[in-house]
């Protein structure tokens, strides 16, 4: 196994424990966004069409109509692809993102006047990389993909963008088919629209690699990242197996609405650049493999490295 999975793993579920002490940095530049962050609850989220289904259980009015889940000061809400923090009470937080709304507007990341209704973008101060939004006046969501949560003991290590996409995308896609029986996803943007469809054929993939490949070598390079196996000629990584179709520029539109309205496909939300990031990952994927196994029933066959 890569040490990547290791790396990642402090950014998943069940390695963030209540009662511990956190840092989170920026994942693109490594600034620290929230500091000895403490959580007396970690409390993983219903899935999105939660409340749809409420009507099902009840056999009253829906308790829980207008009702929004947002974490209170020492909570931490886990959903499939970010983080809900509470921003109130920010005093140990040494490098605070600000809170920049699409219009280019600033705002106090725990200012009152912020309509919870306006998608307000948190970005880093440091390199102004999207790192997730505003939920409300005193919650904010961090995504999975652009944020490194270490315990406080620990010194930040960096982990090359493209591996840390890959690798956070592979293990969601792992965990959400089993935990929900569900193995084509769609890949939507912060702007709400869909950039990828994906479909999970296969999560223990191992996968060999030359260190002579140029096209896994160019993959790396696009990203400013310089990536080669550990050791020896050859590197050896877990890797999820994926059939993918691109949908920006309206490419594959039918197939997307239809994958949209079919509640057997599971939608993933990441900002609208790790879309694109994601999408470059898989397309060079691709290309590194042999003309005949590129595709398969009209998808693109990719690898995505654990």
């Amino acid at each position: 196994m890569s040490s990547l999975s290791i790396d990642l793993g402090f950014a998943l579920s069940e390695n963030l424990k209540p009662q511990k002490n956190y840092v989170f940095y920026c994942q693109s530049c490594g600034n620290i966004i929230v500091k000895d962050r403490k959580f007396l609850r970690v409390l993983p989220l219903p899935s999105e069409n939660w409340s749809a289904l409420v009507e099902e259980w009840c056999c009253h009015p829906n308790p829980f109509a207008r009702r929004a889940l947002h974490p209170q000061h020492g909570d931490c809400f886990l959903g499939d692809t970010f983080f809900l923090l509470n921003s109130r009470n920010e005093s140990q937080v040494s490098e605070s993102p600000m809170c920049c709304s699409e219009s280019g507007h600033h705002a106090s990341q725990s200012g009152s006047n912020l309509k919870s209704e306006e998608n307000t973008r948190v970005i880093c101060k440091c390199c102004k990389t999207m790192l997730g939004e505003t939920v409300s006046s005193d919650t904010i969501k961090y995504y999975v993909t652009e944020v490194i949560i270490r315990p406080s003991e620990e010194s930040f290590s960096p982990t090359p963008r493209s591996q840390f996409v890959q690798g956070m995308v592979a293990q969601c896609l792992v965990e959400l088919s089993s935990a929900k029986s569900t193995f084509r996803f769609t890949v939507k943007g912060d702007n709400g629209k869909i950039y990828i469809l994906i479909w999970l054929l296969n999560s223990d993939t191992l996968l060999v690699e030359s260190l002579g490949s140029s096209s896994s070598h160019s993959v790396f390079t696009l990203f400013g990242d310089i990536f080669m196996p550990s050791s020896g000629p050859v590197g050896t990584w877990n890797a999820v197996k994926v059939l993918y179709q691109p949908c920006i520029k309206s490419k594959n539109k039918d197939l997307a609405d239809a994958w949209e309205n079919d509640i057997g496909v599971h939608p993933l939300k990441f900002p609208s650049e790790t879309c694109l990031e994601l999408l470059l990952i898989l397309g060079l994927s691709t290309t590194s493999l042999p003309p005949s196994l590129r595709c398969m029933n009209s998808f693109q066959v990719a690898f995505l490295k654990i």
